[in-house]
């Protein structure tokens, strides 16, 4: 939980209507909210969740590589691709992660003390549905005021999704002394352990 929330615990934020998703296969979401090391690592013990892929999207090929896009020069966002079973986890769940626990929306062009462009809060919609999904839920936050400022994330056209470097997949789980995974990306586990233990993979 950030310290932009007023009142509502993560697993009490409201719910997306996202039935309309629901049993319709294998299907992915693409979202930024800052370092892909820590989303990702929240987001790998949920069960229903296939993969989950750090990347970079937003941007052109020729500068999807790390040191480029750490510059805060390119128009990419560091992002995660979400590979997941529709019959087992709907996006509305992974919308309630994410804007509850994985990152902070309120806070434009960073992340905490991740600065630039590159971390900025999106969702990187696929299709008109997706994108009215998410637009429909950021309404329904600000509508019961979870937030004490303003949802900045923006809604973006997934064009691309460029994965990262072998080093980043996966780099929570296997850098877990790694100040920086500690002091984050750690935290942020351990809320989706609490918050939404019903929805955990059985081998955690």
């Amino acid at each position: 939980m950030t310290d932009s929330v007023l009142s509502l615990l993560p697993g009490d934020f409201p719910d997306a209507d996202d039935n309309a998703f629901l049993n319709t296969g294998v299907r992915r979401l693409v979202l930024a909210g800052g370092c892909f090391w820590c989303t990702e690592a929240v987001y790998r013990q949920l069960n229903g969740v296939l993969n989950v892929v750090s990347g970079y999207t937003g941007g052109t090929a020729d500068t999807a590589n790390y040191d480029a896009v750490c510059s805060g020069n390119t128009d990419h966002a560091e992002a995660i691709a979400i590979e997941y079973d529709s019959a087992d986890i709907g996006p509305g769940t992974l919308l309630k992660v994410f804007f509850g626990i994985a990152h902070d929306p309120t806070q434009l062009n960073r992340q905490g003390n991740d600065c630039g462009r590159q971390y900025r809060s999106a969702v990187f919609y696929q299709d008109g549905a997706e994108r009215q999904l998410t637009a429909d839920y950021i309404a329904l936050l600000e509508k019961n005021t979870v937030f004490r400022a303003p949802v900045v994330t923006s809604l973006e056209p997934l064009t691309t999704f460029y994965p990262a470097e072998t080093y980043h997949q996966n780099y929570a789980a296997t850098n877990p002394n790694q100040p920086y995974i500690a002091a984050v990306a750690q935290p942020k586990v351990a809320k989706v352990q609490h918050f939404f233990k019903h929805r955990l993979k059985k081998d955690l």
